[in-house]
């Protein structure tokens, strides 16, 4: 896991969450203090469903189409802009390899 500077929280420290382990793609404001500002969540049920499983690739690629989108939708349903996000935290592990890139 690599770090980029440690931020101190308090509550009115903004984090943005990223979420992409396996095969839903989520991003979430929150709050320092604990309150969720906004949660998208983008399914793939449907790409996978034929399937019978979770495919890596599909998931991977399904991640980098709907990250920009599901992220814009986070932001505008918190009302915030990048300029006021204080920390971002994603996923590292487990989960799919592909998709944790």
């Amino acid at each position: 896991m690599t770090r980029r500077g440690d931020v101190t929280a308090n509550e009115s420290t903004v984090v943005l969450g990223i979420e992409t382990s396996c095969d839903e793609t989520a991003v979430a404001v929150v709050m320092g203090g604990g309150d969720v500002l906004s949660s998208v969540v983008a399914s793939q049920l449907d790409e996978h469903a034929r399937f019978g499983g979770v495919v890596p690739e599909i998931a991977s690629r399904a991640h980098l189409e709907a990250l920009p989108h599901v992220t814009a939708q986070a932001m505008a349903r918190a009302g915030i802009d990048f300029g006021r996000v204080d920390a971002v935290a994603a996923t590292v592990g487990p989960g799919l390899v592909g998709a944790l890139l």
